[in-house]
């Protein structure tokens, strides 16, 4: 088909030159697969680079500890993904001796491979004809074909999969699979993308008929809630603050940060010293408490924002047994969390 020869044909001439294009081991194609998981080439190519070097075969990813797999993925987001890999790492290295299962149906048993991912492991290693769809290629397909329907729907899933395997080159499905991501990547990009340039511009219904920002559709999502976290930054006489490991299966499952407070709405020091001299941290110990920002710092999540404060407390001695503030950068923590302690400078 003259749609799929030309993606292929724009690929060979615009790829970007990236490490996991060098090879066709499932295990660096496994790996590039769960990083650019909402996550764009930029910001995963350092991971990527990081954890080839840290655990260049899934042997050493599986002997890694999860809290090492966590501070080493700290700043990606999206933490589940970290926890599935190092998952699917111990299950692939001790129950299946190191070796990928090599069809589309057996990768999707693996914990934190869908659709996309084992489409893309099947076809770049295993030349399956396996049709991925993901962010690209919604918008690739929706444009040119012009597709109202919405890509997060569970008719837009199955239409888009369905269209994608019809138009998959079956001689070379991992050749076609890497250029139309490309090809949205880079050239029918979200906002501004170059149609005046395009090798598909004359097909393409979207062009032709002025709908390019029209496309692809979303239904809109929920509107995110809003959440007020106070963060305790203890430090002490010794040198010494607390951080603790979040349990359950919340946002940063197994992620350590400060004592944490969440309340229903912002508060200023004054009422939040009265709040706080009840806590069993502060029960009875004379403390001095700042606030650290001087407006809520609003980290942004898919479906929860959360406003918040970072409190200074000086103590003389803590509640319970701490760490050295000198250790702190060792901990796997949330990006918020991070950013503050780099700012906050405590060395």
């Amino acid at each position: 088909m003259i749609f799929s020869k030309t993606l292929t044909n724009w690929y060979s001439n615009n790829k970007r030159i990236l490490p996991w294009r060098e090879t066709t081991n499932p295990y660096y194609i496994w790996l590039s697969e769960i990083i650019l998981q909402q996550t764009q080439v930029s910001q995963g190519l350092p991971y990527y680079d990081a954890f080839v070097a840290k655990y260049p075969t899934i042997f050493d990813l599986a002997d890694a500890n999860e809290s090492e797999v966590l501070k080493l993925w700290q700043g990606l987001g999206y933490y589940s993904r970290a926890r599935n890999l190092h998952t699917t790492a111990k299950y692939v290295a001790d129950e299946l001796k190191g070796v990928f299962p090599n069809t589309y149906k057996e990768l999707l048993k693996l914990k934190g491979v869908g659709d996309y991912t084992a489409s893309a492991i099947a076809s770049i290693c295993f030349n399956e004809a396996a049709a991925v769809v993901d962010g690209n290629v919604y918008r690739v397909l929706s444009r040119y074909f012009g597709i109202d329907t919405p890509i997060n729907s569970s008719k837009g899933a199955k239409e888009f999969k369905q269209l994608a395997q019809e138009l998959i080159d079956k001689k070379d499905p991992a050749e076609f699979n890497q250029a139309i991501m490309e090809f949205g990547a880079i050239q029918c990009k979200p906002k501004n993308p170059y149609c005046n340039i395009c090798p598909l511009n004359e097909g393409c219904i979207a062009f032709n008929k002025n709908r390019i920002n029209d496309l692809p559709v979303k239904i809109k999502s929920a509107k995110a809630k809003k959440k007020y976290f106070n963060f305790l930054v203890f430090i002490s006489e010794d040198q010494k603050t607390i951080l603790e490991k979040r349990e359950g299966k919340g946002i940063w499952q197994n992620l350590y940060q400060f004592p944490l407070i969440e309340i229903e709405k912002n508060i200023d020091s004054k009422n939040f010293k009265k709040q706080i001299e009840s806590d069993d941290l502060l029960k009875n110990t004379s403390f001095e408490l700042s606030l650290y920002n001087k407006e809520p710092i609003v980290h942004k999540l898919s479906h929860q924002h959360l406003y918040t404060n970072f409190w200074i407390i000086n103590v003389e001695r803590l509640a319970v047994k701490g760490i050295s503030i000198h250790k702190i950068h060792e901990y796997a923590v949330p990006i918020l969390i991070g950013n503050f302690i780099e700012s906050f400078n405590f060395d």
